[in-house]
């Protein structure tokens, strides 16, 4: 910000000086100060334009407008032989100009255009095409990404969006006290990753101004860059989905990683608490599955074994249901014994 108040400050003063040293009048020196104005405007303009064009295109751009350049050179030169003995002379400027700038027009437009299908000294486009991983406020917060990070299960370059990292920062400076331990959490979080030596953190600056909402700023640059948002939001996960983004969700990661169990296997669980129903007992996984065990009420606290009878799948994770092995061992011994 700085350098380009201090462009158009010098380009103003340098228009002003030069009207003022060139003509008399004082709305002439005016002029010269507006010249100057629009002058460090257009650079700026033509700076942010630039700014959004890959260097490949740039480099095809003025390669094109160099080899536009000499095509013109040569063909005035080629015409200066002809003026010479037409007598003409006065009609080579002129050509000369309009040849320059048709020709290094064209050059410009057709090398930034076919550069991509320029492939000598390995100009050519690349063989892969980018992989860009975008991260949302909730997984940054939730924390989990860094562990996947550190275990090598997902390498390379992540994108963080400068809207997300102010949200970020925003959350972090809240009054209330929740909220600014979850925002400095992923500050953390970020600064983790970041001295992590598999992965590389990337802050870009694309914004979009006229949309309203992080989610919906993170939906228009992954479709803007082709990526893939990593997320652990419900909500973002099917609005993104809806709209054809790639999803890489944590939650879901997380369920797909869980052991699986099967009805009928044996299990060892500490029952932790009492369930819902009339002598049930709830014990967990190391994972935070819950497992019900029917008839575990009065086994609080204590470590029993348990007959996995079903699995439930629901939205806030998997549930299992199971019986002692005591009561199962019970009932076998008294049909047996009833026959």
């Amino acid at each position: 910000m700085i350098v380009k108040i201090l462009l158009i400050l010098s380009c103003s003063v340098s228009g002003y000086w030069i009207a003022y040293h060139t003509f008399g009048h004082w709305w002439q020196w005016l002029s010269g100060l507006i010249a100057g104005l629009l002058i460090a405007l257009f650079v700026i303009q033509t700076e942010r334009a630039i700014r959004k064009v890959s260097l490949r295109v740039i480099l095809g751009g003025v390669f094109g407008m160099i080899v536009g350049l000499l095509i013109a050179f040569l063909f005035a030169y080629g015409l200066s032989f002809v003026s010479n003995i037409m007598e003409k002379r006065q009609v080579v400027p002129w050509i000369y100009t309009l040849l320059t700038g048709i020709m290094g027009y064209l050059g410009l437009v057709l090398g930034s255009k076919k550069v991509e299908e320029f492939s000598i000294l390995g100009w050519g486009p690349p063989e892969e095409v980018a992989d860009y991983r975008i991260l949302d406020t909730s997984v940054i917060i939730d924390g989990r990404i860094a562990d996947i990070c550190d275990t090598g299960f997902l390498e390379g370059n992540l994108m963080v969006p400068r809207f997300v990292l102010d949200e970020l920062q925003y959350i972090a400076d809240s009054s209330d006290s929740m909220k600014r331990a979850r925002g400095r959490r992923g500050l953390e979080i970020l600064n983790r990753m970041q001295r992590s030596s598999g992965i590389t953190i990337d802050v870009v600056d694309h914004d979009f101004p006229k949309i309203k909402g992080v989610d919906a700023k993170l939906v228009a640059l992954a479709k803007k860059t082709g990526g893939k948002i990593v997320t652990n939001d419900f909500n973002l996960n099917k609005v993104a989905e809806l709209q054809g983004i790639k999803i890489l969700n944590v939650n879901e990661l997380a369920n797909a990683l869980k052991p699986v169990v099967l009805p009928g296997e044996m299990m060892t669980v500490k029952i932790i608490k009492e369930g819902k129903e009339p002598g049930q007992g709830v014990a967990y996984l190391d994972d935070g599955t819950m497992i019900i065990v029917d008839n575990a009420q009065k086994h609080q606290g204590m470590t029993v074994e348990a007959l996995v009878t079903s699995v439930l799948q629901t939205t806030a994770g998997r549930m299992i249901f199971s019986e002692l092995k005591s009561v199962m061992a019970d009932r076998k011994s008294n049909g047996v014994n009833a026959k």
